[in-house]
């Protein structure tokens, strides 16, 4: 056994001491977007740093709990904040929630991010779901030994957020008259927001939005078998031309703001599966 499963086995048994539930559904949230958690049902709470082999998140906005609970009466598992490479976490402590979602019976994965505009098409609060992705991290969290019970050493990603929930996903906001784009996430190692020439590569090579998160978890959640939908909130527009300095402040009251949309989006959206 790798040591990586068996990490997974203690954390699954430590969490099997506080709930039973085998929730199908797993979402995690993102920067200003822990408002789903309202609608959520809660059975279970749990404290990140309880769990064996959790990081703990350290960043603002991020509460650091595991919630176990009912949403569109399908069982869930929502991470109330995510972790980040930047935090000086490895890509394998990132992802090792996904992986213990896996094993807790999550056959879909939900995930939201604030994310840096770059398509002029775009402007702040719009809502963007996410058809493909580039990797510009420097790292990935499958590099080193495969656990082959956990997923194939070269997996397939040429559908890595699945089409079937992207469309899903328009039709629910269509429903409410919500407004949503289509677009590729760029995913960078941070914490610096980028410069003016970045953002100028960066679109040139096909990226519409750019943020520090979301890649990684997709990369694990496919090497696992899951189905994947991401969902951007739009929280300040990097034109090159026209750039403006950005404060954390500023982008989080953005996000909070759009959430309302996005909780209708990934409420609708669950209720529908």
């Amino acid at each position: 056994m790798t040591q990586l499963r068996s990490h997974i086995d203690d954390t699954l048994r430590f969490l099997r001491t506080r709930t039973a539930m085998q929730p199908g559904l797993g979402i995690i949230l993102g920067t200003g977007l822990g408002g789903l958690v309202k609608e959520i049902e809660p059975e279970t709470i749990v404290d990140y740093g309880e769990i064996p082999h959790f990081p703990i998140s350290t960043v603002e906005s991020h509460h650091g709990k595991l919630i176990f609970g009912t949403l569109g009466n399908k069982h869930v598992v929502a991470m109330q904040g995510r972790f980040h490479f930047y935090e000086g976490y490895t890509m394998q402590q990132v992802t090792f929630p996904v992986r213990v979602m896996k094993f807790l019976g999550v056959h879909t994965l939900l995930i939201s991010n604030a994310a840096g505009g770059m398509n002029p098409q775009f402007s702040r609060g719009s809502i963007m779901i996410i058809t493909d992705h580039i990797n510009l991290l420097g790292d990935n969290p499958l590099i080193g030994p495969n656990d082959d019970s956990l997923g194939p050493r070269f997996p397939d990603m040429s559908e890595p957020y699945s089409r079937e929930l992207i469309n899903l996903a328009e039709q629910v906001a269509l429903d409410r008259k919500i407004t949503t784009e289509r677009g590729v996430f760029v995913a960078v190692p941070g914490p610096n927001l980028e410069t003016r020439a970045e953002y100028r590569f960066l679109r040139f090579i096909g990226a519409d939005a750019v943020g520090m998160s979301t890649v990684p978890e997709n990369i694990v959640a496919n090497h696992m078998g899951l189905r994947v939908l991401g969902i951007s909130i739009i929280t300040d527009e990097c034109f090159p031309d026209s750039l403006q300095p950005a404060k954390v402040e500023d982008i989080i009251a953005v996000a909070n703001a759009a959430e309302p949309k996005l909780t209708a989006i990934m409420k609708g959206v669950v209720e529908r599966l």
